[in-house]
């Protein structure tokens, strides 16, 4: 199975501590990163993705609007170029530990954070970038995930 991400959840998962817009939100997005951290690998989808799911039955929610849809674009944009080679919908990526500390670097550094500009959470992603990622949920500790390929890992 692969975990369906959304280009500006890439980036959300970096300092996510626990905190989400609801109960059941937050509990969602805990399992999700517990399934990253038993290693499996993320499939990029445009829209909605996994951790959206429990928000979509909300009327007109904002996972569904036009300035979401362009944070997506803007930080497939930026970890793209962090990593040499274009994001599309339909690849798989392994968050692994070589693979976190590169965004979590890019991430602190400012250099992925396009699509945070204007986000509710963006003062506190900079706070836990700026506190050395303490707390965060997503390890990246399974390496060895079968059916990725050590090229699609190594990103």
């Amino acid at each position: 199975m692969t975990v369906r991400l959304r280009g500006h959840h890439l980036l959300c998962l970096l300092t996510f501590v626990g905190k989400g817009y609801t109960p059941a939100f937050t509990a969602n997005y805990r399992r999700i990163v517990g399934r990253l951290n038993e290693g499996e690998a993320v499939e990029l989808v445009g829209g909605p993705d996994d951790i959206c799911a429990p928000m979509l039955a909300e009327v007109e929610h904002h996972c569904f609007n036009a300035g979401v849809t362009e944070r997506d674009v803007q930080a497939l944009t930026d970890v793209a170029e962090l990593l040499g080679r274009p994001l599309t919908a339909g690849m798989q990526l392994l968050l692994d530990a070589e693979l976190l500390v590169r965004l979590r670097g890019a991430f602190a550094a400012g250099t992925t954070r396009t699509a945070c500009n204007g986000c509710q959470w963006h003062a506190l992603c900079t706070d836990i970038a700026g506190g050395g990622y303490a707390g965060v949920r997503l390890r990246g500790e399974a390496q060895n995930t079968p059916g990725i390929s050590r090229a699609v890992r190594a990103l």
